[in-house]
């Protein structure tokens, strides 16, 4: 965890404040307040079905997608509400980036994929967007292992160096939130090993948010947790928020107790 990030992690990056979300008629989520720290690692655990990646998609505005969504309520990065009209989503989800549960590798080589974000901005000079390339791939520890064969298609890369792939893909717009939406569930554990330490890594710069039904996981890497349920009328509620240490060691509630040690979930 990113103990040694204390002073920054003060400062809470995003808020949300009574925040409901519906589907149509379905109330998906109801009443969620709650502050996410910077330059730490958030994890948002659950049994299915309970919102979390509903909740995740929040704070990217991804649940715009879904016809007939409406969102009460506010959501909150840098104090400035991401719902306002003055809001641009390009923009925020170049500052909100987005890494989902398989890779997503787009059908192009290595380089294009790191470069499509960066060029999208704006950037075109050659030079400028080798320096992108090479960082972007370096802080994802994979530069050393494509270096040379930036041309062949992304998707011919193992399965953990794509998710690495589109975690670079994620950075090299340098934004200030990475949002992982089960991001190792489809990985081997060493893979998952190494998207762990590079987690612990880019928390010194980055605010994470991970989705995880692995409970070791969570306990691993986060260093804060919150605990979501569904009520009786199947609405997603945060029910338990705190420091990860404290919720696996002395949770304030049976149910998040019953969760966390898998009598139920």
């Amino acid at each position: 965890m990113g103990e040694d990030n204390g002073a920054l992690r003060q400062t809470a990056k995003l808020k949300t404040r009574a925040v409901n979300l519906y589907y149509g008629t379905h109330h998906a989520l109801g009443d969620i307040s709650i502050d996410i720290p910077a330059c730490a690692i958030t994890a948002i655990i659950g049994p299915s079905g309970c919102g979390k990646s509903s909740f995740l998609r929040l704070f990217n505005r991804m649940n715009d997608l879904i016809s007939g969504v409406r969102v009460e309520g506010e959501v909150l990065l840098n104090d400035a509400p991401i719902y306002g009209k003055d809001m641009d989503v390009v923009t925020l989800r170049q500052k909100v980036g987005m890494v989902f549960q398989k890779p997503n590798v787009f059908p192009m080589s290595i380089y294009d994929n790191i470069v499509i974000g960066p060029k999208h901005q704006g950037t075109k000079n050659k030079k400028e967007l080798e320096i992108i390339v090479e960082r972007s791939l370096s802080s994802v520890a994979l530069w050393d292992e494509v270096k040379d064969i930036l041309n062949k298609p992304g998707q011919s890369l193992a399965m953990g160096q794509q998710q690495r792939l589109c975690i670079a893909r994620a950075l090299a717009v340098e934004p200030e939130v990475l949002l992982m939406d089960e991001s190792c569930s489809a990985l081997d554990p060493v893979s998952t090993m190494k998207i762990e330490e590079l987690m612990h890594d880019l928390a010194k710069k980055y605010t994470i948010i991970i989705v995880t039904h692995n409970m070791e996981q969570a306990a691993r890497v986060s260093d804060m947790s919150a605990f979501m349920m569904i009520d009786e009328k199947r609405i997603g509620r945060l029910h338990e928020y705190s420091e990860t240490s404290q919720m696996f060691i002395s949770p304030k509630d049976k149910l998040t107790e019953d969760y966390i040690t898998g009598r139920f979930g």
